[in-house]
């Protein structure tokens, strides 16, 4: 029998869109470290008829709780703040209301694990942009060669469709 250690391997369910923050909050549990989160309004549907889903995340990684927190005053001071992100495992959490008009029904909301932003945009103003990973971006050709064009055009063309 070997004497290997026996790799694990992880399935990664990604989701990505455009979004609102809203609640950026530090969370202390009772036990276990605290931690940063948001909630993002992820927008769906017509641009005629925007709808939102709300999904409660924690926010992982250096980077992303670097920019997070760089957007924390705009969010509190009520401003529009619009990212673009990737958020990791998605799952749904059953509750049960305690308070208000719906004390005693169920209940569910969405949670996950906010990774990436690719850019953030105040009030209409974009104060963040995402640079490409040249290694990751970089399709190969037919010729077995990179492409040349950048990653950064690509987003930014997927930018523009958003910016109102």
């Amino acid at each position: 029998m070997s004497n290997q250690a026996k790799e694990t391997k992880y399935f990664d369910l990604h989701t990505g869109g455009i979004g609102y923050l809203n609640r950026i909050r530090e969370v202390k549990p009772r036990k276990g470290n605290p931690f940063l989160a948001v909630t993002v309004a992820a927008l769906r549907g017509s641009t005629d008829d925007v709808e939102y889903s709300y999904i409660d995340c924690n926010v992982v990684g250096a980077e992303a709780e670097k920019l997070v927190r760089r957007c924390q005053q705009a969010v509190d001071a009520g401003k529009k703040v619009l990212v673009s992100f990737r958020i990791g495992d998605i799952w749904a959490d059953a509750f049960t209301y305690e308070k208000g008009e719906k004390q005693g029904q169920p209940g569910a909301s969405l949670k996950g694990r906010l990774l990436f932003i690719g850019f953030i945009k105040v009030d209409g103003e974009t104060v963040y942009e995402a640079k490409p990973k040249d290694s990751v971006d970089q399709a190969p050709q037919q010729d077995g060669t990179a492409s040349d064009a950048p990653a950064a055009e690509q987003q930014q063309q997927q930018g523009d469709q958003f910016a109102a």
